[in-house]
């Protein structure tokens, strides 16, 4: 009964890392698609496009799926009427929440958005009411809070890195944390290209916005704040949602 129980564990933590990857993969589909059809479909030429690609990479999105995204956006395809849009606002505990989207049609995705804010408990504010308290950097997310300390730090602040991130203790003892690499825009394919080589194992590397500072929040806020999340990031057309909660138990 126990290897049953494990396995039906097993098999449901499957699926719903199978679903969170295929949601992963169409939002950078569509990111792809736009900016292809942008800036042209070669990434030596189009910065926004060789980004998108190293999120496909790092996604371990299959390289025809890729491509096809690719060759559909600079054809044209169906990409004409989407367009980039941010949404602002606090969750519980004055946590702010940025979301980028995009979207072919605004009146459904303010809607979408809007509900989410409003079944948890957050609300909508004005253009810049707190993305000023972010700033658009180069991040760069590392496996292994085992890793040499120095190595790390020394090989991303001589690459250009603004700063470097230890990672925090992980509760749960089959986690391991991760390092954050934060660039500046401009030095961002420079310091990511140097840890490449120097073979750290890179889990994750894009343009964010990342907050100025943390806001701690625990209890009941702090789960409001991950059902926020998760409802914002279920919506087909948002690409990314920033947050400056640093979650407690």
């Amino acid at each position: 009964m126990a290897k049953h129980n494990k396995w039906s564990k097993v098999k449901h933590r499957k699926a719903v890392v199978d679903k969170r990857r295929g949601k992963v993969w169409t939002k950078i589909s569509k990111a792809l698609m736009v900016a292809a059809r942008n800036g042209g479909p070669d990434p030596d030429t189009n910065l926004t496009l060789r980004y998108a690609m190293d999120e496909a990479r790092y996604a371990n999105m299959p390289r025809d799926t890729v491509e096809r995204a690719i060759q559909k956006g600079a054809g044209g395809g169906d990409t004409s009427n989407f367009e980039a849009v941010r949404y602002e606002g606090y969750a519980p505990g004055g946590i702010a929440i940025v979301v980028d989207a995009l979207t072919d049609n605004r009146t459904r995705t303010i809607t979408l958005v809007r509900t989410a804010f409003t079944e948890n408990d957050a609300n909508i504010g004005a253009s810049g009411c707190v993305a000023h308290m972010f700033q658009f950097s180069g991040q760069i997310l590392i496996e292994g809070a085992n890793l040499c300390d120095e190595q790390i730090i020394e090989a991303a602040l001589e690459a250009g890195a603004r700063d470097v991130r230890s990672p925090d203790p992980m509760p749960d003892a089959d986690e391991e944390g991760q390092w954050i690499v934060l660039t500046d825009v401009p030095h961002f394919n420079v310091v990511k290209e140097a840890l490449e080589r120097a073979k750290f194992p890179i889990a994750e590397a894009s343009l964010a916005m990342v907050p100025d500072a943390l806001v701690v929040v625990g209890g009941e806020n702090a789960q409001t704040v991950v059902d926020l999340i998760e409802a914002l990031e279920d919506i087909d057309d948002v690409q990314k949602v920033y947050t400056n909660a640093e979650l407690v138990e």
